[in-house]
């Protein structure tokens, strides 16, 4: 799955436990009519993706749905979710990547189009 937005905020790196497990949070905000702040988180060596990116910036972020269980002391189980990004990208602003368009003066006219031709075409 793909995030596009603005980064909103980059958290710095988190180290957690005897094991050095690292998570770094960011905030996207999204481009649509109602937009969202989307906290994404990413884990490990997937941390220093976000070193040479800013806030304000335009991204795509390559993106996987993460849930999990946990059952609290009473017995309840409690259901978490998280956003994990995996890949970062600048994003293209809208229509760069469109092929350009010729202008219609450069067009060939036709001139010799005559209604007692048939018509071949299938539909």
């Amino acid at each position: 799955m793909e995030v596009t937005g603005k980064i909103k905020l980059i958290n710095e790196t988190q180290t957690f436990g005897a094991s050095g497990f690292r998570k770094r949070e960011m905030v996207v905000t999204t481009n649509e009519q109602y937009p969202q702040m989307l906290m994404i988180e990413f884990v490990q060596d997937k941390c220093d993706l976000l070193n040479s990116y800013q806030v304000g910036q335009d991204v795509k972020v390559s993106i996987n749905l993460r849930g999990r269980e946990w059952i609290n002391p009473e017995g309840v189980a409690k259901y978490f979710n998280s956003i994990q990004g995996w890949r970062i990208e600048a994003a293209q602003p809208e229509g760069a990547g469109a092929p350009p368009v010729a202008p219609l003066d450069n067009l060939e006219k036709v001139s010799d189009v005559s209604s007692d031709e048939p018509d071949d075409l299938p539909f």
